[in-house]
């Protein structure tokens, strides 16, 4: 009986917001049988750094956060608490 576990990222979705939004599945698998899935979601902001996430949220941050996008999320946020 041979128990694997296998972490990846399955969806990445740009709301309008320009936050990017991750989810991670972390499957179990018995003999080869997945047996378990499990969920984790986190959200990115505009500018927020991405150098530990997955090649392919980085490329997409890298391609959408420009720096028009940056400092219009940053405008939005000021005076906002």
């Amino acid at each position: 009986m041979a128990l694997t576990e296998t972490t990846k990222v399955d969806l990445i979705e740009l709301v309008e917001t320009n936050h990017i939004q991750v989810r991670t599945a972390t499957i179990i698998e018995k003999d080869g049988i997945e047996i378990s899935r499990t969920f984790h979601r986190h959200s990115l902001r505009p500018g927020e750094d991405v150098s530990n996430e997955d090649p392919k949220v980085q490329a997409i941050a890298n391609a959408i956060w420009t720096a028009e996008v940056i400092a219009a999320y940053q405008a939005s946020q000021t005076g906002s608490l």
